[in-house]
């Protein structure tokens, strides 16, 4: 089976996560029990749980001039992602504070930070993406720049899957050149209206379409076909950070491998579930041998 090569276009954040027993509520102070600092961020997140479940990896996107900036890049590099594109603009690193409680549920304010000024794709970044497979990319950094690597991957043949999150308004011309979208139910009724009740909603915008919903699993839709529900498997869950990160690489890279999508997404959501069983972001993703031991193909 050939290696798949995938391109992620995204941000790159410094996660400063804390656990408390239960989260916050506004106004509320409560202690907390254990802290760590992790690299995070979705494009980075998911450029590392690609290169772990097999794929090679190049990631697009900016750190800062800071102490965070200089770990993030290290920290990325170490994990194997081609780290070549990756741009330092003057200024703080993306942060993100991330809270999480006993039940694994969590709450996360993110600064864009670098993030917010990567635009403006150079020819040596627009080259990566055509050479890719498959292009991932989110909505964490401007979405003009996402357009604008959408379109070049798009003419040049490589497969695009937009993760839209955070939930935002996406432009008609990026969701013309995307060929799997990739929600939740918040950022599926910004886009449409609708939610778990109406997935099929989705392919009035793109021609293939998952919607996750945690613990409840995913749906996949797409047109002339019957919606396919995919359910979640069950492990004990100890923190969700970053479960849809490592579900949207792992279904890149079996979708670049050549798997039928319904088993791709039966993969990826193996990989999700991995991902729970764990504290952290980064720290947490899978390996492509932890998705396998939880893999169940579809009937």
């Amino acid at each position: 089976m050939r290696q798949t090569r995938v391109a992620v276009v995204g941000s790159a954040n410094m996660d400063l996560v804390a656990t408390a027993g239960a989260l916050p509520r506004p106004g509320e102070t409560v202690l907390g029990s254990d802290f760590v600092m992790v690299p995070g961020g979705k494009g980075a997140n998911q450029a590392v749980a690609a290169v772990r479940a097999g794929a090679s990896c190049a990631f697009l996107g900016a750190i800062g001039s800071d102490a965070f900036g200089v770990t993030l890049r290290a920290r990325i590099t170490a994990a194997g992602v081609d780290t070549g594109h990756l741009r330092v603009v003057y200024g703080a690193s993306g942060v993100a504070l991330v809270m999480v409680s006993a039940d694994g549920e969590n709450a996360i304010l993110v600064t864009p930070g670098a993030n917010a000024a990567f635009t403006g794709l150079t020819e040596g970044e627009l080259t990566a993406v055509r050479d890719a497979d498959v292009l991932v990319a989110q909505l964490e950094i401007p979405v003009a720049t996402v357009t604008e690597a959408a379109l070049a991957a798009r003419a040049a043949g490589t497969r695009v899957i937009l993760n839209a999150a955070p939930a935002r308004h996406v432009p008609a011309e990026l969701l013309d050149a995307v060929d799997l979208l990739v929600v939740n139910e918040n950022e599926a009724r910004t886009l449409t209206g609708a939610g778990r009740d109406d997935p099929g909603a989705l392919l009035t915008l793109v021609p293939r379409a998952v919607l996750t919903l945690g613990g409840e699993g995913a749906w996949y839709v797409e047109r002339d076909a019957a919606p396919v529900h995919v359910p979640a498997v069950r492990v004990d869950v100890v923190d969700s950070t970053a479960a849809g990160d490592a579900f949207t690489a792992a279904l890149a890279v079996a979708w670049g491998e050549g798997r039928d999508l319904r088993a791709a997404v039966h993969w990826a959501a193996a990989a999700g579930a991995a991902c729970v069983r764990r504290l952290g972001a980064s720290v947490a993703l899978p390996s492509r041998a932890e998705i396998d031991q939880l893999y169940a193909p579809p009937a």
